[in-house]
């Protein structure tokens, strides 16, 4: 009784061990790795029918109501261009160019995939922002001090990370997202 009693516990524990990992492996994934970008990355299979089980659980975590990919194409970074972790206590620019798609946005989140609450309800920034003659050449802040112009607040000293949502992409991102060309991401100055 007590050789079955140990092999039920050891089970027990796999399962608790095992189920906790896979979490842990989902929880800490972006919305897919084998497309990298600067500091982006993305999956190819996001959104079709031959995307896998790890995929498909990692958009049902984190991509809550994604679309499919000729709807839109998803992009994460947790690092700068430096390959430094997003930080709320940097200050960061985003310099970008054409985006093809018919609309974009980036988006603030913690690591754990939420809005992280700030003062002004600013979360993320979209095409619509950016003035009609700087489409081509375009800079948002990203900081914890509010800044004129362009700014999407940190509200966090913590690690973050970045989304980018291209909608109704075409040309080369829609083809082939490896080959495009996605904002930097630089760091500029941090608080203590």
């Amino acid at each position: 009784m007590k050789a079955v009693l140990k092999w039920v516990g050891l089970i027990a524990l796999g399962l608790v061990l095992g189920s906790g990992f896979a979490v842990w492996q989902i929880r800490g994934s972006g919305l897919g790795n084998d497309v990298r970008v600067g500091p982006w990355s993305t999956g190819r299979d996001i959104g079709t029918a031959h995307a896998d089980m790890k995929t498909r659980a990692i958009v049902a975590l984190r991509g809550l109501l994604a679309l499919p990919a000729q709807e839109a194409r998803y992009f994460t970074a947790s690092t700068d261009s430096a390959d430094a972790p997003l930080s709320g206590k940097c200050s960061y620019a985003l310099t970008g160019g054409a985006i093809e798609a018919r609309w974009w946005s980036i988006t603030l989140y913690d690591r754990g995939g939420w809005l992280i609450p700030n003062r002004w309800s600013r979360h993320s920034i979209g095409s619509a922002r950016i003035p009609a003659g700087a489409a081509d050449q375009w800079t948002v802040q990203i900081g914890p001090s509010e800044q004129s112009g362009l700014w999407v607040p940190t509200g966090t000293d913590g690690l973050f990370e970045l989304t980018l949502r291209a909608y109704r992409p075409h040309g080369t991102m829609a083809r082939d997202p490896a080959r495009i060309t996605l904002p930097t991401i630089t760091r500029g100055e941090c608080r203590r």
